[in-house]
């Protein structure tokens, strides 16, 4: 049996059901190491800006203890949270891996080395892109020295999607191994839930206010500047203008955080406001329903690492627009087969796709149906087939170092 260790910074919504499935493969020992426990706790979240307390377990099911710390408060920082312990516990457990979530925290840097100390491989994963923020040359010079020292304490990396390898391939080299592990959510969870919703719709939309057979457009993430947001707002705008009344879309957005009272503002100044809905932040067992309501979803981000958001709404078979800086684009939104995809920042770009989508609804449920096929690929069935390919071969490396070097006779 392969004994695991995984570092994580805290419990987090999308990757416990990972852990839960993870903790039935027979032939796996996993044990989750945290260095905060914030996100099981009422916290202020950075981006929402808003207090939150997850409605779904987070630490069910699975194996998982809590480092001791130093220093412990939300947001996660290089230094925050700092913790200690981390090397006893990997010699103690005498674990045949690591896996390390992230490596822009001093506990990642200290795990691996302590890994290194005890000859335990270590897998990174991360889902950095090389487009997920500007960097000057001075920063893309300080990475290159970073990566060069990275490269001989870590075994292998797990791939989230294309513009991940495209990132692993650049600051590592050719030669780097890359393990498949797509970014994925809790498929059968949010299938299941929007289904069970799916009676209820026009119960939502009248409590919503919203008039029978007009389309709904949903946006829903925090409100950061990079979400861009407003760009939505105002390609909703010009696209909604000159249409009647009776046939005119709703857009609901759901989120908050640091754009809202811009986002506010700008509505408030427009004369179709009256169809546009602030809804607010929203828990994870209270997004299905919406996803169920919804024609249309759309995600403008530039910058977006990947955006979990688009899995969770492909699996209720719903259309898709992002912009060409999200993520996970080149993986699950296909230009012209399950919904669009626009320049980022390009507000009559946005404005033309949406009337794309909804002036056909035929052309708009075929795209439904074609996210709700796409995303089966996504699932934590591939994620457990990559992860656990990566750990065998990361094993069979540490016997094949640790095997007696045999000599010729003389």
């Amino acid at each position: 049996m392969l004994k695991v260790a995984y570092l994580l910074s805290h419990p987090i919504q999308y990757q416990s059901p990972l852990l839960r499935r993870l903790a039935q493969e027979p032939t796996l020992n996993l044990t989750v190491f945290y260095t905060s426990d914030f996100s099981v706790r009422s916290y202020q979240d950075e981006g929402f800006g808003v207090p939150v307390a997850w409605d779904i377990p987070l630490l069910d099911g699975y194996r998982h203890a809590f480092l001791p710390r130093l220093l412990d408060a939300p947001p996660v920082t290089f230094l925050r949270p700092l913790n200690y312990g981390i090397y006893q516990r990997l010699r103690r457990g005498k674990f045949d891996v690591l896996w390390v979530h992230g490596y822009a925290t001093l506990n990642s840097m200290v795990a691996m080395l302590a890994a290194k100390a005890l000859g335990i491989p270590v897998l990174l994963r991360t889902d950095s892109t090389l487009i997920d923020h500007p960097r000057s040359a001075t920063k893309l010079f300080v990475k290159d020295i970073f990566f060069h020292l990275l490269r001989p304490l870590v075994f292998g990396v797990l791939n989230v999607g294309q513009r991940n390898s495209e990132y692993w391939r650049h600051h590592l080299g050719e030669a780097a191994r890359i393990y498949p592990m797509p970014y994925a959510v809790d498929n059968d969870f949010f299938a299941q839930q929007t289904a069970l919703a799916a009676p209820q719709r026009e119960s939502l939309r009248a409590a919503l206010c919203l008039a029978p057979g007009r389309p709904v457009i949903l946006f829903a993430s925090k409100l950061l500047a990079r979400k861009r947001c407003i760009d939505l707002v105002e390609a909703y705008l010009l696209f909604s203008q000159n249409l009647p009344p009776e046939t005119r879309p709703y857009l609901l957005i759901v989120g908050d955080g640091e754009e809202r009272a811009r986002i506010e503002t700008r509505i408030a100044q427009a004369a179709s406001a009256a169809d546009i809905r602030m809804l607010g932040f929203r828990n994870q067992t209270e997004l299905p329903p919406l996803y169920d309501l919804c024609d249309l979803f759309v995600l403008p981000s530039v910058h977006e690492p990947w955006g979990l958001v688009v899995n969770e709404v492909m699996n209720a078979g719903r259309a898709i627009i992002v912009t060409d800086e999200v993520g996970c684009q080149p993986d699950l939104v296909v230009d012209g087969d399950n919904g669009c995809v626009v320049p980022a920042r390009d507000v009559s770009a946005l404005a033309a796709a949406l009337g794309r989508v909804l002036r056909d609804p035929a052309l708009c449920r075929r795209m439904g149906q074609r996210s709700r096929e796409r995303i089966q690929e996504y699932s934590f069935a591939a994620d457990v087939r990559g992860l656990m390919q990566a750990f065998q071969d990361a094993s069979a490396w540490t016997t094949s170092q640790r095997a007696p070097q045999r000599t010729g006779s003389r």
